[in-house]
């Protein structure tokens, strides 16, 4: 009895302990949540949630979001920062571009620059661009109009002097003929050349003109060879080989057995050309300082005249009439020039 009476004393000194202890239990319980809420925002409950779920302690509920929450209400979350995209790097500028622009801006501005007044260069021996529009054709052919020692001119009252002999070193030479439109022309090869006054001429090419421009005393003749030799200084010579109906002549017969086909095409000749053939025997000749006679009508030019003509057959004439009937500039004024004649 006394034991039973001791164990109903100490009943309410038990049942406070075990109040207070459970009082502090739900005291911790309830601050988990609160810590909780500190690290990251809870999650609003969806309204259709059961009212006694906010009543259970804040540990035990574990709401997951469904999509309709989800959609109803909308998670807060601190402002992001501002992303800085990063400015991508300026490529270093090569310089094949730079002058590709500079080209291309070269070009635009050659083009908006007023074209320059074309100049025809074509010219022939009759008509709108015959030998008296020469000089109108253009600024090149100037001198053709105000030239003072133009050729060629009609030889008289050459002053009869012992001049040195013209030395020809001409020998077999290969050559090409070609049509350049306004004549017959053989451009020769190797080494062939005239010794006179003291200077040495190398021969470039020889070509006919008919009828004859030069003429002696008023006379002109059927055709004439010029043979355009040039010095190491590049001053010019042309001889003179007057032409008169006659035999055949077997240098003129070369050069039209190679006749081209097309105007500006050359034709090498398959054999030599013996240039001897195409002089006259007497070497005499008459001597002036004249031009050329085909534009730019160059001035400064040392003409040989011989006075000996050579011949050449009617066929030959006639055949080199079917290509060129008239191809001669006319005379021009002497001028007072001097003209020296070999005795």
């Amino acid at each position: 009895m006394n034991n039973i009476a001791r164990i109903l004393a100490a009943l309410p000194v038990l049942a406070l302990a075990l109040t207070t202890t459970v009082s502090a239990e739900e005291h911790k319980s309830a601050e988990k949540p609160a810590a909780s809420a500190k690290a990251a925002p809870a999650i609003p409950s969806s309204p259709a949630a059961p009212a006694t779920a906010a009543a259970k302690p804040a540990a035990t509920i574990a709401p997951v979001a469904t999509p309709k929450t989800a959609a109803a209400a909308p998670v807060v979350r601190a402002p992001a920062e501002p992303v800085v995209a990063p400015r991508p790097r300026a490529k270093p500028q090569s310089a094949a571009p730079q002058r590709v622009a500079l080209a291309t801006t070269a070009v635009a501005e050659k083009a908006a620059e007023p074209a320059a007044p074309p100049h025809t260069l074509h010219w022939s021996y009759e008509g709108e661009t015959g030998p008296r529009a020469w000089a109108k054709l253009s600024p090149e052919f100037a001198k053709c109009g105000s030239g003072e020692r133009q050729s060629p001119i009609d030889i008289r009252d050459g002053m009869k002097l012992d001049l040195e002999p013209i030395s020809f070193e001409y020998r077999p030479s290969n050559f090409k003929v070609i049509d350049n439109g306004h004549t017959i022309q053989a451009n020769v090869g190797g080494w062939n050349a005239m010794r006179v006054m003291g200077r040495r001429f190398r021969l470039v090419q020889f070509h006919f003109h008919r009828p004859s421009e030069e003429a002696i005393d008023g006379r002109q003749f059927e055709m004439v060879v010029h043979l355009v030799h040039k010095d190491s200084e590049g001053r010019l010579g042309v001889v003179a080989v007057l032409v008169e109906g006659g035999a055949r002549q077997p240098a003129i017969q070369a050069v039209l057995n190679n006749l081209p086909l097309e105007k500006g095409e050359e034709v090498p000749a398959a054999t030599n050309l013996d240039l001897t053939q195409i002089l006259p025997e007497n070497k005499k000749y008459f001597t002036y300082m004249g031009s050329l006679t085909t534009p730019p009508c160059s001035e400064d030019v040392l003409w040989i005249v011989m006075q000996q003509p050579v011949q050449a057959s009617a066929d030959q004439l006639n055949l080199f009439s079917r290509i060129y009937p008239m191809n001669a500039r006319p005379i021009q004024a002497a001028g007072g020039r001097t003209i020296k004649e070999s005795n």
